[in-house]
């Protein structure tokens, strides 16, 4: 009986697969013709190629690699055996675990996003008076702040006996020249009730009132905060404000009250006049 054979063409066409995928198969020793014509090159396939190359479809759909397909078919296997297949399982919920992760992560984006475009992205306020207490110190980077805060200067305060305000009104001033990712000279001042006595980490002092500043929500880490800051300076420019006062970043929401970085709460306040 004369088996029937097809040519590479007609067995891509049948199996809708593309020649170049053929080839590939070919190359990486998976799936070789049954014939080739040593004149013209021609290659053949017939039925037990069919069924080779559908076994391939059905191990990559469950998630082996041609690597792997190669080492059964190379142990004379076309199926995996239990341990694989449980290993392929185990796989499979890892990968779900970070798919999960990640959609968590794009809806909380979103979020941010669907709620940074809700508010008024822009405000004219009035500073008043006020003291702080203050701790000055050259961090590691940006990401160093709520270490900062929380291990270093909330205990100090809280040793001293520090009344804060109601508002829990803090901020951070750079004194930084230039930008520096790193070795960032920072301010950060709490409002206080009362002027106690300075200590090694704290001093206390008098914040002048601003008359006039520029403030923007800023929704997310800090790293991004130069996107605000884009947006922000953009807006100065076009309404012909000039900056008179040091740039102040004050912290609603961050490391100490929520754990997502996409939902900490900042707001910068510019002192300007026209």
């Amino acid at each position: 009986m004369n088996k029937v054979k097809l040519k590479i063409g007609e067995f891509s066409q049948m199996m809708q697969v593309t020649v170049k995928t053929l080839r590939h198969y070919e190359q990486m020793g998976i799936l070789k013709p049954c014939e080739v014509d040593q004149w013209t090159g021609y290659r053949y396939y017939k039925l037990e190629q069919m069924q080779r190359l559908g076994a391939i479809r059905r191990l990559k759909d469950i998630g082996f690699s041609l690597d792997e397909i190669r080492e059964l078919f190379e142990e004379g296997s076309h199926e995996p055996n239990e341990a694989q297949l449980e290993e392929k399982i185990k796989a499979c919920e890892e990968e779900l675990k970070v798919l999960l992760k990640r959609r968590e992560n794009l809806h909380q984006m979103i979020d941010s996003q669907r709620k940074f475009k809700s508010m008024e992205k822009f405000s004219i306020q009035s500073l008043p008076e006020i003291m702080v207490a203050s701790h000055r110190e050259v961090i590691k980077n940006y990401q160093a702040i709520g270490d900062m805060c929380c291990n270093v200067i909330g205990p100090e305060m809280q040793r001293l006996g520090c009344k804060c305000s109601a508002t829990g009104y803090c901020f951070t001033i750079e004194h930084n020249k230039e930008y520096k990712p790193e070795d960032v000279d920072i301010e950060y001042c709490e409002q206080v009730e009362e002027m106690l006595k300075d200590s090694e980490i704290i001093q206390f002092k008098k914040m002048p009132a601003v008359k006039t500043a520029l403030c923007l929500k800023h929704i997310g880490p800090y790293d991004r905060f130069y996107q605000s800051y884009t947006e922000m300076f953009k807006y100065i420019e076009e309404q012909g404000y000039k900056i008179v006062g040091d740039l102040r970043c004050v912290y609603v929401d961050g490391i100490w009250n929520q754990d997502d970085p996409e939902k900490w709460l900042s707001i910068i306040q510019v002192p300007v006049e026209k």
